[in-house]
């Protein structure tokens, strides 16, 4: 509960007419929060020497430190802490203080689903990983192309690669912003090809991904064990024995 008020909190200061009336009641409860969450970081890097067998008592705190819970606990203090040390201009002091909204990660500590979600990433990573790939390469060649294509009719929209690299991504995300366009015949022409390929393209991970998530589902269905009580015919005691579905 105290991390979704935490992130309800960082949406409602950002309404101006909110923050002017209760600028002191989100300061008490920021504080109030960080020293919680603070209290919790602190007794959890002392007590993670637990979770590991190997390595010293401070290697193992470490390692907890810089993994990825430890690091999400960590930043969702860090921002109140920063400028009491260190001053900073309004611009980076804003940037850090968004840094809060990441607390809304640590409830992955507590969700089943959020388990389940990390074990289907780990398990199709290689799949994603050529997908990515691919990605990568097509959306190069298509920027490239289109680069050379469009760069004599509009030099001041297609003016380099890395200006044409957003219209492709736009473009085989099927967003299309419609802010960059190609206006010759041969561009027009590479633009519907891509677009094409994008329909296509970017359904793949998300496949990819449902159908691992499905089949983790399924599994933990088949593996559900539920307890079941029976009678032992010497004492008469009843006994609970697991069964598996």
């Amino acid at each position: 509960m105290l991390i979704v008020l935490n992130v309800l909190s960082v949406v409602l200061v950002s309404f101006k007419e909110i923050r002017s009336i209760y600028s002191i009641a989100f300061t008490v409860f920021e504080i109030f929060s960080v020293a919680i969450f603070t209290l919790e970081y602190l007794a959890r890097l002392w007590t993670s020497d637990l979770l590991f067998d190997k390595g010293s008592s401070l290697s193992r705190r470490l390692r907890f430190a810089f993994s990825w819970y430890g690091l999400i606990d960590l930043l969702a203090i860090l921002p109140f802490f920063l400028p009491l040390v260190v001053k900073f201009d309004l611009r980076v002091l804003r940037i850090i203080r968004l840094f809060r909204l990441l607390r809304i990660f640590k409830l992955g500590r507590l969700s089943s689903s959020m388990k389940n979600i990390k074990s289907v990433l780990n398990e199709t990573k290689a799949e994603l990983g050529v997908t990515l790939f691919v990605a990568f390469i097509l959306l190069t060649l298509s920027s490239t192309l289109m680069y050379y294509f469009e760069n004599e009719a509009q030099p001041e929209v297609f003016s380099n690669i890395g200006q044409s690299m957003w219209w492709a991504v736009a473009t085989l995300t099927t967003v299309g912003y419609g802010d960059i366009y190609p206006i010759t015949g041969i561009g027009k022409f590479l633009g519907a090809i891509i677009a094409l390929i994008g329909i296509g393209f970017v359904a793949l991970p998300t496949g990819i991904i449902s159908s691992a998530f499905i089949e983790k589902v399924q599994n933990e269905k088949k593996m559900k064990v539920s307890s079941t009580s029976c009678e032992c015919p010497h004492c008469g005691k009843k006994h609970y024995v697991n069964k598996v579905e």
